[in-house]
């Protein structure tokens, strides 16, 4: 045997016993640049409600089931166990929730922080820290680290929201902690959507607000939020985002939630962005619109209740394909996970005046 084959054969062994060689696996340890175990994805509304369907004629939620949701898997984390550590990306976990008429979501916590983006239905509510907050169509909501919170639904109608929370994160520093409540929904502290009426009034704060709070305004109301967005499509789009902001905690002008950033952007008619990569990575839910994102040169094409991600360090530029009709993407990230590292990354597009050229078209799967 030559040195080749001994070599080999040693590393056999080493394995057997547990062990690695860091001679042979250096560059894979230390790689030039991230290279992202999830890979970009995008997963179709009407497959999601398919199985969301499905299971309510299975279960009833406070009744076997704590909560009627339907989370992202993406194929890149699949092999975690179990169920891919709920990854949409390395950090990130993503589910539509569905909660029908006269049924409560029973109270806990957990030290995963939690946020959510209201995407159809009135009635419901939503306990969290002792106050009842209103869930409204295009509403943004957060539930930080350790916060008790529950759901209902009191109207007629079923209501849908996205859940995002920071799962695989704490599942890999292996730090998640989760207690329920004695009774199916907490005790009520304050009035009635008490942290919206306390800042109605956009960007002022009130004054025993300056010291620093986790979570002093629960509620993005959408109208707020179009506002904002309306003001600043009077200028020019950004040349990658369009018309874009974030939801941000009134008391620290940080992330409104602790671990996970949420933007609201609008793409104009006919927009073509230019294509750039950073080291946090996104998930999209298409409020409305229709239109396409390329990511490492594929072709991701979406519309109104559809979901993608984009991964850390990968190439993505997002296009309105319509001449008629705005669309609006809903994003969050872990951006301020990264940013606490000081991990953070930018990186633009520098060939083809800033756009990918597209090699493939994803092909969704087939809804049967």
């Amino acid at each position: 045997m030559n040195n080749k084959e001994h070599l080999k054969s040693l590393h056999k062994q080493m394995e057997k016993e547990n062990l690695g060689p860091l001679w042979a696996s250096i560059h894979d340890l230390n790689t030039i640049e991230p290279k992202s175990k999830p890979i970009p994805y995008l997963w179709k509304k009407d497959l999601i409600r398919k199985y969301l369907d499905k299971s309510e004629r299975l279960l009833t939620v406070g009744d076997g089931a704590d909560r009627r949701a339907v989370f992202l898997i993406n194929p890149g984390m699949k092999d975690l166990e179990p169920v891919g550590w709920g990854g949409a990306t390395q950090t990130l976990f993503a589910a539509v929730q569905a909660v029908k008429p006269g049924e409560i979501a029973p109270a806990h916590r957990h030290t995963t922080t939690a946020l959510r983006y209201i995407i159809n239905g009135e009635g419901a509510r939503g306990r969290v820290n002792g106050e009842q907050i209103t869930f409204e169509p295009g509403d943004f909501l957060t539930t930080p680290t350790w916060t008790w919170h529950d759901h209902t639904n009191v109207g007629d109608e079923e209501v849908w929201w996205m859940d995002c929370l920071d799962v695989p994160f704490t599942k890999f520093l292996g730090t998640c902690f989760t207690e329920f409540y004695d009774e199916m929904q907490q005790e009520l502290y304050v009035p009635d959507d008490y942290s919206s009426t306390r800042y109605q009034g956009g960007m002022i704060r009130p004054v025993n607000d300056r010291d620093p709070k986790i979570a002093p305004l629960g509620r993005y109301k959408w109208e707020l939020t179009k506002t904002g967005l309306d003001g600043l499509s009077m200028h020019d789009p950004d040349p990658i985002d369009g018309h874009a902001v974030e939801y941000i905690n009134p008391s620290t002008g940080k992330d409104a939630n602790d671990r996970i950033g949420a933007r609201m952007q609008k793409l104009p008619t006919n927009f073509k962005g230019i294509a750039h990569r950073h080291v946090h990575s996104t998930i999209y839910h298409v409020v409305s619109g229709r239109g396409y994102t390329v990511m490492n040169g594929v072709r991701f094409d979406w519309k109104k209740g559809d979901f993608f991600v984009a991964p850390s360090w990968t190439w993505h530029e997002h296009v309105n394909t319509s001449d008629e009709e705005e669309s609006f993407l809903f994003s969050t990230n872990d951006l301020p996970i990264m940013e606490s590292f000081n991990f953070e990354v930018k990186e633009d597009y520098g060939e083809n005046g800033g756009h990918q050229k597209i090699e493939s078209v994803f092909n969704p799967s087939p809804i049967k």
